[in-house]
């Protein structure tokens, strides 16, 4: 594995300041920084991003793929509403997990529905930021299949 990339959806770069009761009080630049550094002592590129924008996510996802580099993805609103990242993500073929900083099951019903599980190697939900370490710790294990 030569890089991970990270992406992150809709209003996550709120995250510190969001509903801090929800999402914790950790930044979305201080997960990036702790992730980055256990990739740096691994000698793993940390690719992270952040749209608000749909087609940002299927572009980055697809680009992923093409390198054969896999995904922590926290697609935030859009897990419960994009076919078009469910597409994108079979279209990968490469390992991607999803990621929730709450345990969506214990929300709202609407948020109960996810168009990027059945695709994802695995989810990772409801651990705050500690849930985007729990993925790259899998990742970085080999945890799973390859492919989607």
């Amino acid at each position: 594995m030569q890089a991970v990339h990270v992406l992150n959806g809709p209003n996550l770069n709120l995250l510190g300041a969001r509903e801090p009761e929800i999402y914790g009080d950790a930044t979305l630049a201080a997960i990036e920084a702790r992730l980055g550094a256990v990739c740096k002592r691994r000698g793993i590129a940390l690719h992270f991003r952040q749209s608000n924008h749909e087609g940002d996510l299927v572009t980055w996802v697809q680009e992923a793929g093409l390198a054969g580099e896999p995904v922590i993805l926290n697609a935030g609103a859009y897990t419960h509403t994009s076919v078009a990242l469910q597409d994108a993500i079979k279209g990968a073929r490469t390992k991607v997990i999803e990621v929730h900083l709450s345990n969506v099951h214990a929300r709202e019903r609407f948020r109960h529905h996810s168009f990027v599980s059945p695709v994802a190697q695995g989810v990772i939900q409801g651990f705050g930021a500690l849930s985007y370490d729990l993925a790259l710790e899998a990742l970085l294990a080999g945890a799973g299949p390859s492919e989607s």
